[in-house]
């Protein structure tokens, strides 16, 4: 499955490439409806039709609203799922360098799931 959302101002882009075992988040989250927003991603994530043998995740957001870390928060817990069936996951958390609190909510994911990031500082948000 090939999916693509361009991001808007309050909706991250989402590049997915199962076949290449990708995944790309970027920008800021805080849309109308999170859970209908996610849904594309978790089906994706979810789906048994593209055995995924490894899997890169990069995710950069600027921002994320409550309701879209709760969607985080079930999107890594899928990621994990997958992880434990057999999946190489590799999960990079970008943030600012002075983004303490984008920083502090990787650790938090991080530790909740048990699922190791590669933290990376990183000054340029505008490209990915």
């Amino acid at each position: 499955m090939i999916y693509h959302k361009e991001a808007t101002r309050t909706t991250p882009g989402i590049d997915l490439n199962m076949e290449e075992g990708s995944i790309k988040l970027f920008g800021r989250s805080s849309p109308e409806d999170s859970v209908l927003f996610y849904s594309p991603l978790m089906d994706a994530l979810k789906s048994d039709k593209v055995p995924l043998t490894k899997l890169d995740v990069d995710i950069k957001l600027e921002y994320f609203n409550t309701s879209s870390s709760k969607c985080l928060y079930d999107v890594l817990k899928q990621l994990k799922r997958l992880e434990t069936s057999g999946t190489d996951l590799n999960v990079n958390w970008y943030y600012e360098p002075m983004d303490e609190d984008m920083f502090e909510a990787g650790e938090d994911y991080s530790e909740l799931l048990d699922l190791e990031f590669n933290f990376v500082e990183e000054e340029d948000f505008a490209n990915f």
